[in-house]
């Protein structure tokens, strides 16, 4: 009755931001761990994209970090004033900020206690964390080079709201550098027609759900162990399912494609 409940609050934009924040301040609280740093399911690359040197050490979180990488790969950031949208716990804000040398890095998040921890443990040079809503980015007209925002989108409470401010705070020929999954490969043909009618330009579009289901099974064993460190045990099968280990339904239906997972490139004209 509950799960039934609550599926239908999701419907509803003030509860998709409440359940959003929530979340996420009390995962930042309760779970303050400097050695998990990322949130999202993580990437493998393509052969085509080049090997990136990375430890295997599972405190690295090497895939959730790739995900980053190869993301923000797809712009030059060197010199430019990045906006990372839903930063969470600032791990791939400090990646990009450390590898690709912009010259500055705002994290965006609407945590104050996500926002807070990534300020504790991720200092670098030209980079810091804020809060503010995705619906109303706190930021001047045309200020930003790029945006990225990675596995976060699905969760706001206006889809067109969050791109509408993108494209505002972009300057033109600005880039949105963005990936996100749907539950079903009809709420993605939405989100297709909501970038489309963004008022930004497209430049690519890619399915990754399958790079996304290898790197939850190869991270698997390390992802299981982390939670059972940190995760009080009446809570680690429900913290389980919101991770997407292997047998998880989230895992589930990415596997079996109903869980569509694309990665987006849009330029301001």
């Amino acid at each position: 009755m509950i799960k039934f409940i609550i599926q239908i609050f999701k419907r509803f934009a003030w509860f998709k931001r409440f359940n959003a924040k929530v979340t996420y301040e009390l995962l930042a609280k309760h779970i303050p761990a400097e050695d998990w740093h990322f949130m999202n399911y993580g990437y493998t690359p393509n052969s085509n994209e080049p090997v990136l040197d990375i430890s295997d050490d599972p405190k690295v979180q090497k895939y959730s970090l790739q995900m980053y990488h190869y993301l923000a790969s797809k712009a030059d950031l060197q010199g430019k004033n990045v906006l990372e949208v839903g930063s969470g716990r600032g791990g791939g804000a400090r990646h990009v900020a450390s590898f690709f040398k912009p010259a500055s890095y705002i994290g965006l998040d609407i945590a104050a206690s996500a926002v807070e921890l990534a300020n504790k443990i991720h200092q670098v040079p030209g980079l810091k964390f804020i809060e503010g809503s995705a619906e109303k980015i706190p930021l001047a007209d045309n200020s930003i080079d790029v945006v990225l925002n990675v596995e976060s989108c699905h969760g706001y409470g206006c889809v067109d709201t969050f791109l509408k401010e993108v494209k505002r705070v972009l300057k033109p020929g600005g880039k949105l550098l963005m990936v996100d999954f749907r539950n079903s490969p009809e709420n993605m043909a939405i989100f297709q027609g909501q970038i489309k009618n963004s008022g930004l330009h497209q430049l690519s579009q890619e399915d990754i759900t399958p790079n996304v289901v290898q790197s939850i099974e190869a991270e698997d064993a390390s992802k299981k162990e982390r939670i059972q460190k940190l995760i009080p045990a009446r809570w680690q099968k429900l913290f389980n399912e919101f991770a997407g280990v292997v047998g998880s339904r989230f895992y589930e239906t990415l596997k079996n494609g109903t869980r569509p997972y694309y990665r987006f490139v849009l330029v301001k004209n």
